[in-house]
């Protein structure tokens, strides 16, 4: 039996007990995750497609290690400009192996949370409330004063992009101080439930650079990231 499954916002063909390299994933070392976007399921001569995902599979592996790729050389030129840029680029990946291929019974977590929901939710009252004899006026209150609620420039943090800052500020993390104050690894879920376009980031050194930025350390957090590639040591 084998599979076509999305993860971390790339396919890929697996079978039982195969080894992966897939973008750097939030589960730490040793555990184990599920995806339950499977595209395709082939077992013998039956094959199932799903429109666009079949309802009810499932693929359960274990995350076995993080590691980095090789590195890649990016180097841009404009003619009769000098102009040269040379960086490289080094892949933040993590290896998992294959342990499952379920191909119904599963149901994805957003709906598993929608019934849990729907059962928890008390049911409203239908009997109106009977009038009251006396009517006391109130004095209309006064409105509060609105906070201001501009965030900060998440983008001087290196590794930070507009997409990876409207992720964070959409979770309520709008300020140096709140990044200073987040593990690396709620971060790293964030961005991944925001887009698994984001997935591939490391946030490692977040936390510290917003912490030199919150504290107005302009000077040590430029010093710090002169040493970083792409927000990564």
């Amino acid at each position: 039996m084998y599979a076509i499954v999305e993860i971390a916002g790339q396919q890929f063909k697996v079978a039982k007990d195969q080894k992966v390299f897939v973008n750097r994933l939030a589960t730490e070392e040793g555990k184990k995750v599920d995806f339950d976007n499977v595209l395709l399921i082939g077992d013998g001569d039956n094959v199932t497609v799903g429109a666009p995902a079949i309802d009810g599979a499932l693929v359960g592996a274990k995350v076995l290690r993080h590691l980095k790729g090789d590195k890649v050389i990016v180097f841009k030129k404009k003619r009769r400009k000098g102009y040269r840029v040379k960086n490289g680029h080094r892949q933040a990946l993590s290896e998992i192996v294959i342990e499952s291929i379920a191909s119904s019974g599963a149901k994805k977590k957003s709906s598993a949370k929608k019934e849990e929901t729907k059962k928890a939710a008390p049911k409203k009252s239908t009997k109106a409330a009977a009038p009251k004899a006396e009517t006391k006026k109130t004095e209309p209150k006064k409105a509060a004063p609105k906070k201001s609620t501009k965030a900060d420039d998440l983008k001087k943090i290196e590794g930070v992009g507009p997409k990876a800052m409207e992720a964070m500020v959409n979770a309520g993390i709008d300020t140096f101080a709140k990044v200073a104050k987040a593990k690396p690894e709620k971060l790293t879920e964030i961005l991944t439930e925001a887009s698994s376009r984001l997935a591939h980031l490391v946030t490692d050194t977040w936390p510290q650079q917003a912490q030199l930025a919150a504290d107005g350390k302009w000077d040590e957090l430029e010093k710090l990231q002169d040493e970083l590639d792409g927000g990564r040591k």
